[in-house]
């Protein structure tokens, strides 16, 4: 499985960015598909994850400013970030369990400026 995250870039304070992210490979359904962050001297910490069918989780930091979706077609993620703070700066990774197995896209970065 190969990810390939899309998006990242800087933006003043209280805008938006939109990250995509493509599963791609030798792939037959992927359940769980989410997005991470890791700023600098900060562990990583989950932003928001989706399941096939819907079912979402956010963590407490990005509720009510970010949203994630997908396209299960096209085994695609999407995460709009609105209201972006600059505490949001951080490189966001994509991520994916399948068959069991923990998989990570490259990072992209994203630096919200005051």
């Amino acid at each position: 499985v190969q990810l390939q995250a899309f998006g990242g870039g800087l933006v003043q304070a209280g805008g938006s960015l939109r990250l995509s992210c493509a599963a791609s490979g030798s792939i037959f359904s992927i359940n769980l598909m989410g997005w991470y962050r890791q700023a600098p001297g900060k562990q990583r910490e989950l932003v928001a994850d989706i399941t096939s069918s819907g079912r979402t989780n956010y963590g407490d930091s990005v509720k009510g400013r970010f949203t994630i979706s997908r396209d299960n077609a096209k085994n695609t993620v999407y995460l709009q970030m609105n209201s972006l703070r600059p505490e949001d700066t951080a490189n966001y990774y994509c991520n994916t369990v399948y068959a069991g197995m923990p998989y990570w896209g490259k990072g992209t970065q994203v630096t919200v400026s005051s």
